[in-house]
């Protein structure tokens, strides 16, 4: 037990390092905000003290406590590289911030993490807690990937490389404001970028921009120097939200004021604890939920949970907090949902009931 807690703590101090690269080395220059005009921007000495603490107290527990067996069940859809016609609407979570989202016949990736670590470095860093569901070749030919902001979590190199180099051709990749130079630099010649508020037209999809509540940086030099986003896609009648990563705002409502109530919700809802350290970037369930009203979502799925250990609660505590949270707001069970790794959820065309 001794040696498993000083390899956490030798784990722990190298993630603190790299938070130190990430965070605490801001470059001059221009930076983007949160819309209230704020950014994130955590000294070392919170970090530091905030994972000391967590090792301490041998934070995060295992998970287990909600899974039978004690494993995060992973699931095989034979239907998951199927078309689907125009019409229809389907999500599939493949772990943490990833989803593919069949609609308007196209196939879109959000965040698309097929690596072991969500890390800079290919040895050392948060590993993946639960295998990739599926391999990239196996969800088809996908034509549109969506990326909220740079962090290793959201933005895999490896893994954006080899979409650029599926057979068929390179999706179309569409990046919050500032990151279109970090992909041209690879060779990615498909990219757009887009502010907040901003939308295009690609085929028969609609994707806009909307702002979320957060930071980026990837090294030393680029705390802040591209934007962070949320994401709208409408094919018809049929309209996703992904909100990416975000703490809670007003954003939100003005979301729905701008673009109108939306069928369905990729939300957040890992990664939380603790509270006075991850509020500025992370919402819990209960602001999930609220997210989840406020932009009058018809049904919600959580994401950004049950794949990387990345905070104080263990992976498998939305398991019991969202349905927690859900009922204090008084929402239906089947408002807001959690998926297996792997699961794919068929919207019906008729719009569900409104709670």
């Amino acid at each position: 037990m001794r040696a498993r807690r000083l390899t956490r703590l030798g784990l722990r101090m190298l993630m603190a390092w790299m938070i130190a690269l990430l965070w605490g080395c801001a470059s001059p220059g221009p930076v983007y905000r949160n819309s209230d005009g704020q950014v994130v921007d955590k000294p070392w000495s919170e970090v530091m003290a905030w994972l000391l603490q967590a090792w301490y107290q041998g934070l995060p527990p295992p998970p287990g406590r909600h899974l039978q067996g004690g494993q995060f069940p992973v699931i095989r859809d034979p239907e998951v590289g199927r078309d689907l016609p125009v019409d229809q609407l389907a999500v599939t979570w493949l772990g943490h911030a990833s989803t593919l989202i069949r609609v308007g016949g196209q196939r879109i990736l959000t965040d698309p993490q097929f690596s072991l670590r969500a890390s800079p470095l290919s040895w050392a860093g948060t590993a993946r807690s639960v295998p990739n569901p599926y391999a990239l070749h196996e969800l088809g030919h996908i034509d549109l990937v969506l990326i909220s902001h740079n962090h290793y979590d959201h933005l895999d190199e490896a893994s954006v490389l080899a979409l650029s180099r599926q057979p068929g051709g390179s999706p179309q990749f569409i990046v919050p404001q500032g990151l279109e130079t970090w992909f041209q630099s690879r060779g990615m010649g498909r990219v757009q970028s887009l502010g907040w508020w901003q939308s295009a037209e690609f085929g028969p999809l609609q994707v806009q921009a909307v702002p979320a509540s957060h930071w980026s940086a990837r090294g030393l030099s680029d705390h802040n120097k591209s934007h962070w986003a949320g994401w709208v896609l409408r094919a018809g009648e049929r309209s996703v939200y992904f909100a990416g990563d975000t703490a809670y705002s007003d954003d939100f409502k003005a979301i729905r004021d701008r673009v109108g109530a939306v069928e369905l919700a990729l939300l957040p809802v890992g990664a939380y604890e603790p509270r006075t350290f991850m509020k500025d970037q992370h919402v819990n369930p209960d602001e999930a939920v609220k997210i989840h009203q406020d932009v009058g979502a018809r049904l919600s799925i959580g994401i950004h949970w049950g794949t990387f250990e990345l905070s104080d609660e263990p992976l498998d505590a939305p398991m019991a907090t969202l349905p927690a949270a859900r009922a204090r707001a008084g929402l239906p069970d089947d408002a807001f949902q959690l998926l297996r790794h792997g699961e794919t959820r068929l919207l019906p065309k008729e719009p569900m009931a409104s709670d």
